[in-house]
């Protein structure tokens, strides 16, 4: 195989590498979002354990501000639930570029098969 691959081929590969490396972007997105889930569930748990009238306080930034159990918990349930949602957008889009990546692989080895007869 010392021949140099024909542009369309050399195309496809490009492609294919170029969609591995963003398949391997999201995983990477993935796994910081599921820490971040892991320790929101955490800190919700912390908080349930509470009782009611406990003083609470949360980071704002740089500020750590005084506030009430049940706003953290609110906001501990909204943040887990925007980063639920994003996780299932990031799997869908691992889906498409696997499903894509596997179609390229396809493609390039019956180029090549057929280009090797």
């Amino acid at each position: 195989m010392t021949a140099e691959l024909p542009p369309q081929i050399q195309n496809q590969i490009a492609q294919l590498q170029q969609v591995q490396q963003q398949i391997q972007a999201l995983a990477m997105q993935k796994s910081q979002i599921e820490a971040m889930q892991k320790e929101s569930k955490m800190a919700l748990d912390e908080l349930e354990k509470l009782t009611d009238d406990a003083v609470v306080y949360r980071n704002v930034g740089e500020l750590v501000l005084k506030t009430s159990k049940e706003e953290s918990i609110s906001k501990l349930k909204d943040r887990e639930e925007t980063l639920s949602l994003k996780l299932q957008s990031i799997s869908r889009q691992e889906e498409r570029l696997t499903s894509r990546f596997k179609q390229l692989q396809d493609q390039i080895q019956k180029a090549l098969g057929s280009s090797a007869e």
